[in-house]
C-alpha cells in the first residue's frame, strides 16, 4: 500500500509539474504573439513576421471596404501596434499619478463607449480591444461609417483620420481647424498609408498566409 501511495503521489506531482510547464509555454507563446512588430515602418516586414495580421487585414478590408494600408497607418499612429496601451495618467499636484484623460485602450485606442456601440451594432459582443483581429475590424467599421455619414472617399486618408480622432460630429463642426498639431498628424498618417501601399504592392504575392491550424491553436 505504501508503495502504491508513493507512486500515486509521484504521478500527482508529475502532473502538477507538467501543468506548470504547459502554462509557462502558453504564456510565453502569448507574449510573443502580442509583441509589437520589429519593423513597424515596413508593412511587408510586419506581415512576414505576423501572417495572421495579414489574413485579418485582408478579411476586414473585404468586409468593410477601406484599404488595409489606411487601417494599418491609423493603428500605427494610435498605438504603435502595442496591444494594451492606454493614455498616460495625469498627475495630481504634479507628482501623484491620477486619472487617465480618457478610456482609450488597445491597438485602436477605441474609447470604451464607442467600442460598446461597435459591439452592439455588429452583434459581436465577444470582440476585445487588445486583439489585433478585433481592433482591425473596429477601425474598418468606424471608417465605413465615416464614409457614409460624412460622405468621404475611401482614398481620403487625411479626412478619414480626422474623423477617427475627432468623431463624426467634431469633424463636421471642423473642430480640427484650431488644432495645427492634429493636422500634421493626419498628414503623417496619409503619408504612411501611401508608403505602406507602395511597399505592399511589391511584396503581396510573396506574403505568407496564416494556416488553418494556427487559427485553431
Amino acid at each position: 500500500m505504501t508503495t502504491l501511495k508513493g507512486m500515486g503521489l509521484k504521478n500527482l506531482l508529475a502532473r502538477v509539474v507538467h501543468g506548470f510547464i504547459l502554462l509557462a509555454v502558453v504564456l510565453a507563446v502569448s507574449g510573443c504573439a502580442t509583441r509589437p512588430p520589429a519593423q513597424p515602418e515596413n508593412i511587408c516586414a510586419i506581415f512576414h513576421e505576423k501572417p495572421g495580421w495579414h489574413s485579418a487585414a485582408l478579411k476586414a478590408e473585404k468586409k468593410w471596404g477601406t484599404s488595409m494600408h489606411t487601417v494599418m497607418a491609423i493603428m500605427y499612429q494610435e498605438s504603435a501596434y502595442v496591444d494594451d496601451i492606454r493614455p498616460p495618467r495625469t498627475k495630481l499636484l504634479w507628482v501623484i499619478p491620477w486619472k487617465r484623460p480618457s478610456s482609450a485602450y488597445g491597438y485602436s485606442q477605441a474609447l470604451e463607449g464607442t467600442w460598446r456601440h461597435y459591439q452592439k451594432e455588429t452583434g459581436e459582443y465577444w470582440r476585445v480591444r487588445d486583439d489585433f483581429v478585433d481592433a482591425t475590424d473596429f477601425i474598418q467599421w468606424y471608417l465605413s461609417k465615416s464614409r457614409k455619414s460624412v460622405g468621404l472617399s475611401a482614398d481620403d486618408v487625411y479626412s478619414l483620420y480626422l474623423t477617427y480622432h475627432e468623431g463624426w460630429y467634431g469633424f463636421q463642426k471642423q473642430s480640427y481647424q484650431s488644432k495645427a498639431w492634429l493636422k500634421r498628424v493626419a498628414e503623417n498618417v496619409q503619408r504612411r498609408s501611401r508608403q505602406y501601399a507602395i511597399q505592399y504592392g511589391g511584396c503581396k504575392d510573396s506574403l505568407p498566409r496564416e494556416s488553418w491550424w494556427r487559427r485553431v491553436f
